[in-house]
């Protein structure tokens, strides 16, 4: 586009809201934003994924990257985020063919937490940027929450396409809130500088995602139950923000997720004796009754939050007891502490223990989190693809409860296997990085124990995701906590697996997440 059109799509903007010179360059720049975000935000730039899948291109999206449509384009939207403040600088939503990107180029943009002009240079990619078009929007629900803006208010919008060896490899809508950057000057001149979370007077908490591998003891007879193994994820995660107020208030998020949070941060409050109020915003949250740990998570990052917000000073394991979580596996209360691989040692049993029968952490909130007995980093090279049927069967509630009664205790043979397969090939195989190992025993326990009592009762789309993302080249699939997400953990064809998942899906669908093991726990 020609620089005299640029010009008047800038002028036809101003009429809709001021335009700051530095929003100009952000809105005209053929570089990478990310690196001008740092120069000019001060911090380093994050990029949280918001979702990641391989779809079938549409004949508008077939337009823009000269494809035909139908052709596996990967979608991707991120939010650029600063590390240090947790402002969103910057909503992208990106388009690439598949077929046009070499395979490690494609499995560090499906790694999802790279910025995609990072990827260009580290490939020494010869490309150019081509703005098709600028113009205003109006902030939905969801960029209202992004932005923290007013529903409705003015946003900024410019759609591009990065273009190499003459053919378009990306296309990218990039939006922007102009209300943060009226006044902000290159030169350091500042009108109207950036407020810094102290002035904001918030507490902003970002909890992680995670895989519940499988119960280890539910037999007991050895006066010990549960036990968990557990791999903390990059993504999706969780994120709430919390003001002093006079009242106790949530926004974002549905019903339920309103729910939850008001559940937990009365429990914090009317532990601590607090009689203030909070405004919650639940700026991310993930899917709910998936088998990720989102009502854990949602319970720890909001009891976290409140007890910054008002100095409480309250450890992660007390946090995890007040609001009742933890009580079966400690893997979600370890993972938003510590991160990376989890082994948890369970709770003792019998007559004298801290567990009288088996129960689901719904049904154990006396119970104290269990402690954890390792942890080692997950092994940043292993991709990990989160494959979600909109069919599977969501476990909660009194049916988690009667499961827990009528398939316990499991048989003792299968307990000494899993803790054989822990011992001899996973701990080992995450402590070598020898994938191949460590697969071998997630393979293993997927049939043992009260994993395959959780497998079995799952809608029969699970099985056949399991089997065919480890026939696409998955060296490991399984199922994460009673489900319905399976997981599949490779260096290998992440598109190859992807596209497996989306077919296995069939036309009830689902979502496929592209994420990497994360090694430090919630980020305050």
């Amino acid at each position: 586009m020609s620089a005299s059109n640029l010009l008047s799509m800038l002028k036809e903007l101003e009429q809709s809201s001021p335009v700051s010179p530095l929003q100009k360059i952000l809105l005209l720049t053929d570089g990478s934003v990310t690196n001008l975000l740092e120069v000019v935000a001060g911090e380093p730039i994050e990029v949280h994924t918001l979702a990641q899948q391989v779809v079938r291109a549409d004949r508008d999206e077939a337009a823009d990257l000269g494809i035909e449509a139908g052709d596996l384009i990967n979608f991707r939207v991120v939010d650029l985020v600063g590390s240090e403040s947790t402002r969103t600088y910057v909503h992208a939503i990106s388009h690439t063919p598949l077929d046009r990107l070499g395979p490690e180029f494609r499995d560090d943009l499906m790694a999802a937490d790279i910025p995609i002009g990072r990827i260009l240079q580290r490939y020494h990619m010869e490309t150019r940027r081509e703005i098709r078009d600028i113009r205003s929007i109006r902030a939905d629900r969801n960029l209202s929450r992004t932005f923290d803006a007013p529903a409705e208010s003015v946003l900024f919008s410019r759609r591009y396409c990065i273009v190499h060896e003459q053919q378009p490899l990306i296309f990218i809508e990039e939006i922007f809130s102009p209300a943060l950057w009226e006044g902000v000057w290159i030169s350091g001149q500042v009108g109207a500088a950036l407020p810094t979370p102290a002035e904001e007077q918030s507490i902003r908490v970002e909890a992680p995602s995670r895989l519940h591998l499988g119960l280890i003891d539910m037999h007991g007879g050895l006066g010990r139950v549960d036990g968990g193994i557990g791999i903390t994820l990059m993504n999706p995660c969780t994120g709430i923000e919390v003001k002093r107020g006079e009242d106790l208030t949530v926004t974002g998020g549905t019903p339920e997720v309103h729910r939850r949070v008001l559940e937990a941060a009365r429990k914090v409050l009317n532990a601590a004796g607090i009689r203030g109020g909070a405004a919650i915003t639940v700026k991310r949250s993930m899917p709910q009754h998936t088998g990720l740990g989102s009502g854990t998570q949602l319970a720890l990052a909001t009891g976290a939050a409140v007890s910054r917000l008002y100095n409480l000073n309250l450890s992660v394991r007390r946090i995890a007891a007040i609001v009742g979580r933890g009580g079966t596996s400690g893997i979600g209360t370890a993972a938003f502490g510590h991160g990376g691989f989890i082994l948890d040692g369970g709770h003792s049993f019998g007559p004298h223990g801290e567990k009288h029968g088996f129960q689901p952490s719904s049904a154990s909130t006396a119970v104290t989190p269990a402690t954890v007995c390792a942890r080692l980093s997950f092994p940043e090279a292993w991709k990990i693809v989160l494959a979600i049927p909109n069919k599977g069967t969501n476990v909660e509630g009194a049916q988690e409860v009667n499961i827990f009664r009528d398939y316990c205790p499991v048989p003792i043979e299968d307990v000494r296997q899993i803790c054989h397969e822990i011992m001899t090939r996973m701990l080992p195989g995450i402590a070598e990085e020898d994938l191949g190992l460590f697969a071998d025993s997630v393979n293993a326990i997927q049939t043992l124990g009260f994993k395959k009592v959780e497998t079995s009762l799952q809608d029969p789309v699970v099985p056949a995701l399991i089997r065919e993302l480890r026939q696409a080249g998955a060296a490991c699939a399984g199922l994460s906590s009673f489900g319905p997400t399976v997981y599949a953990i490779t260096y290998g064809d992440l598109a190859g697996i992807t596209h497996a998942a989306t077919e296995t899906f069939g036309e009830q669908g689902g979502e496929v997440i592209v994420t990497r093991g994360r090694n430090h726990g919630a980020v305050y």
